[in-house]
């Protein structure tokens, strides 16, 4: 089966009748930048004594030039977070005399390792890369086109993995370095601490009231050295820009409503993942207790916490959560577990975006999600010739009685979907991306802007279809990097390069008009303005919402 070039939103049926549709424009220049070859195929990577030195608040660092563009990688821009400095804000780094090598990437943050690549199809998929892992995992990398004064814009990359697993290099389309020579910008990437050492909230058991955040205190740490730092590297303090995917969004919308944040990024993108809110405070003091009392510990007792070996404390944590599930029940929490605290001191209480006088009225934002988060069929062929009133009987456990009604609610607005397509698009609905988007739009101060990604790679059969992270490698322009994803070749490179010159102009103006996308409308509530992105993109009024209206 050849993968249609057409749009996947109109392959369903869905009427454009009475929708706002704005046809494909292509920008000026629109052929994909060369990258320059040395004559007599010359050399392209660059090391030494001399190459590549910059200056930070804590020392001088070395990287590497590779075909022109200058990396860091594993750069300090905190303490080591293990003993005394566990569950608490982070330190500064220790001063250096010497250069410091900056020539590879720093430890990921303690997760579980084991069986990481158990799943041949993910780890083929996603090729993950992740190498030490440690509690000194507070270190970020750099690409830039030249270490000069030209105050380029810069990009904050902000990776996946639900505030539990990952790291900042975790896939290739991760890299920063294609996205810094088409754009001109600087790019970054960090570490920071994850799940229960990174958010347990142990106020009540006698620890630091921030104990809960500091995960996310992490990431303020970092944009604070981006702030210090990142004009020795050529780059803007002045024009940031977070963006992350799935885990990565959560951050990014909680970012956003952190008081200590407030001044270090000045634009916003969350791709397949925002939040509204942070963790019940009630339930997390409760379970900082729990943790205490499972690690046969009594409340003060921190130090002792504080000595435990990670790897045997994220059991014990892990072990707290199964024990405080039906307080999570009572609370009415789709989930517990370990993320950041909505304390009323480093994070917002209540919902988010909802005060027009806030700091985040003022950051433009793109907000992204993929058609397919979820294919059940991906390594399941069978599932293909799944039935209407299996796929009902498949959303039960979810949706409970209304799982039929919802079905044929999706049945009615995409009408040419097959079931196991009408199955995809209920299990990564864009319920949550919209309202995150209702509620950035009624701030009514600076745009949102909306897309939904439908671009299906022709690998596994095409039963991979516009998966969770395949935008990602498009938007950094990668997608020759992801095979796994993508395929490679110039039709996904064609869609890669609109998307990225669209989030570069976003990058460094707030607008992402003029990248080669259609014209690009700001999202308003009443029409819900979607970018969607294809091999033909497409603007269109909220093409989901008779379907959406189900899930409520």
């Amino acid at each position: 089966m050849i993968p249609s070039r057409r749009n996947f939103l109109q392959s369903l049926g869905v009427s454009m009748a009475g929708i706002s549709l704005a046809h494909e424009t292509i920008a000026s220049g629109s052929k994909p930048p060369k990258v320059v070859k040395p004559a007599a195929d010359e050399q392209v990577l660059f090391v030494g004594d001399n190459i590549a030195v910059a200056n930070t608040e804590y020392g001088k660092v070395r990287g590497f030039v590779l075909r022109g563009i200058h990396q860091f990688l594993g750069i300090p821009y905190g303490a080591d977070t293990s003993g005394k400095n566990r569950f608490m804000p982070p330190q500064k780094p220790t001063p250096w005399s010497d250069v410091r090598p900056a020539l590879w990437w720093g430890n990921s943050a303690p997760q579980i390792m084991e069986k990481r690549y158990a799943n041949p199809y993910a780890s083929f998929v996603d090729h993950w890369n992740y190498d030490d892992v440690s509690e000194d995992c507070l270190k970020l990398n750099v690409w830039t086109p030249a270490l000069d004064s030209q105050k380029r814009p810069v990009v904050v990359w902000l990776h996946g993995g639900g505030f539990t697993n990952g790291n900042g290099i975790e896939q290739d389309g991760y890299h920063g370095e294609n996205l810094s020579r088409l754009g001109n910008i600087v790019f970054c990437s960090l570490n920071h601490r994850l799940g229960p050492l990174g958010y347990t909230h142990l106020k009540a058991a006698g620890g630091h009231p921030a104990s809960g955040n500091v995960g996310n205190l992490d990431m303020v740490a970092a944009l604070e050295w981006v702030r210090n730092n990142i004009a020795n590297f050529g780059g803007d303090p002045n024009n940031v820009t977070i963006i992350g995917q799935s885990g990565g969004g959560a951050k990014v919308t909680t970012l956003m409503n952190m008081p200590s944040a407030k001044g270090l990024f000045h634009k916003a993108v969350a791709l397949s993942g925002s939040s509204l809110s942070g963790v019940n405070k009630e339930y997390a003091e409760k379970l900082g207790l729990k943790v205490m009392e499972e690690a046969g510990l009594k409340p003060g007792e921190i130090e002792k916490l504080q000595q435990i070996p990670w790897r045997e404390y994220i059991d014990i944590a892990n072990r707290a959560v199964e024990k405080t599930a039906d307080e999570a029940k009572r609370l009415n929490l789709t989930r517990g577990g370990y993320s950041p605290v909505a304390d009323g001191a480093t994070l917002k209480e209540g919902l988010f975006f909802t005060d027009a006088s806030h700091f985040s009225a003022d950051i433009p934002m793109i907000i992204c999600s993929t058609f397919h988060e979820f294919s059940p069929s991906r390594t399941d062929a069978a599932l293909e010739k799944i039935s209407l009133t299996e796929v009902k009987e498949k959303l039960k456990p979810r949706f409970g009685d209304k799982s039929g009604e919802i079905v044929e609610a999706y049945v009615k607005n995409f009408p040419k979907a097959r079931p196991i397509e009408i199955w995809a698009l209920i299990m990564s609905n864009r319920k949550n991306a919209v309202a995150a988007a209702d509620a950035k739009a009624n701030q009514r101060k600076a745009p949102v802007y909306v897309a939904w990604f439908g671009w299906q790679p022709p690998l596994f059969d095409n039963r991979m279809r516009a998966f969770h992270c395949d935008d990602i490698c498009f938007w950094f322009y990668n997608t020759d990097l992801m095979l796994t994803h993508t395929g490679g070749g110039k039709r996904p490179r064609a869609l890669s390069e609109k998307m990225a010159k669209s989030f570069l102009n976003f990058v460094k103006t707030g607008n992402p008009n003029g990248g080669g996308l259609p014209n690009w409308k700001p999202y308003s509530v009443k029409n819900g303005e979607t970018m969607v992105l294809d091999d033909t993109s497409m603007l269109v009024n909220d093409p989901d919402r008779e379907a959406r209206k189900a899930l409520v």
